[in-house]
């Protein structure tokens, strides 16, 4: 009795094993795998000057974070230039400098005394052109010598306006316009020194996220021009798989749906959601041979984001996907 009941026992599940090998063999039937890649967004590093490369400090492979020096570029020329600007900024703030501080005492103190002086002149002549005139009223001196007398006078009278003149100009000091154009050249040469100071900071080359440095192509001594890329990086965040999928499949996928998908290089299962679906068809995978019953397939793009960001995918990898296999019409 007992052994009819472990032969019936063995007998049921190797019924059940069937069962299941043949439910297994015709779902994978009725379903196709669909190949994808994925890819990262790559940062092709370059600087804004021409020069020779001075120092590389990373390697293809290295791990790099956000602000890490990746290469710096030797340019004597602009630090030459630097010094020249900064030489002309200071002349530049002296004469602003100068123009505020106006006219030193010394000067004006002079001027003021010129000034004095005029006036002092101005007295005497015009005492002597009074005795002059007395004179020739009296008729003893003649007509010339009151003229000479008078144009005294008025040359006195002309360089003590001009003394007064030269001695208010050195009170006011510069005159608003040239303070304005001293000013606006301090402004001018400042801006020459941080056109300068922006270029040389340009020099050194920074990774600008973390990622992984897939290629360097230039070495130390060698020189490289502006806007040349260096270094290469492929950033650690931003993998995605990349699908082609036919139109036929296209139902099947929406944005926001999950997927398990096998990734062979991991040896492991890996959840994905659809991100982007491609609102333009790509190209034809099948052209209809039949001008009834049949058309092109055509492919639409569709990009999947892993759902954790701590799975290490790298560019290139295959990710496998299944999707039910579309009836034939």
């Amino acid at each position: 009795m007992k052994k009819t009941n472990i032969s019936l026992i063995v007998v049921l599940l190797f019924l059940i094993s069937i069962i299941l090998f043949i439910g297994y063999r015709w779902g994978r039937q009725s379903r196709i795998p669909v190949q994808g890649f994925v890819e990262c967004r790559t940062l092709r590093l370059a600087s804004k000057l021409a020069g020779r490369i001075e120092k590389v400090f990373v390697e293809e492979g290295d791990s790099v974070r956000k602000g890490d020096t990746l290469y710096v570029i030797s340019t004597p020329e602009l630090d030459a230039k630097l010094r020249q600007v900064e030489a002309m900024l200071s002349g530049a703030r002296a004469i602003d400098e100068k123009a505020k501080a106006g006219t030193r005492r010394p000067i004006i103190r002079s001027a003021h005394d010129m000034w004095q002086k005029a006036k002092v002149g101005v007295g005497l002549a015009r005492k002597t052109y009074s005795r002059v005139q007395r004179l020739y009223s009296e008729g003893v001196v003649p007509a010339q010598k009151r003229d000479e007398a008078y144009a005294s006078l008025e040359a006195a009278k002309a360089t003590e306006r001009a003394a007064k003149s030269q001695y208010l100009l050195a009170v006011e000091g510069a005159s608003k316009e040239d303070k304005e154009a001293a000013a606006a050249q301090v402004q001018q040469a400042q801006s020459v020194v941080e056109e300068v100071e922006r270029y040389l900071a340009d020099r050194v080359v920074c990774a600008p996220a973390d990622g992984v440095v897939a290629t360097v192509v230039a070495n130390e001594s060698e020189i490289v021009g502006s806007g040349y890329p260096v270094v290469t990086i492929t950033e650690n965040d931003t993998a995605k798989a990349v699908f082609n999928l036919p139109e036929t499949l296209l139902p099947q996928v929406e944005c926001g749906k999950h997927f398990e998908a096998e990734v062979p290089a991991l040896g492991k299962r890996v959840g994905f959601e659809v991100v982007y679906i491609s609102a333009e068809a790509d190209f034809a995978t099948q052209t209809a041979t039949s001008a009834r019953g049949d058309f092109d397939i055509r492919t639409f793009e569709v990009q999947m984001k892993p759902l954790s960001s701590e799975v290490p995918l790298r560019a290139g990898m295959s990710v496998v996907i299944e999707l039910e296999k579309p009836e034939k019409r």
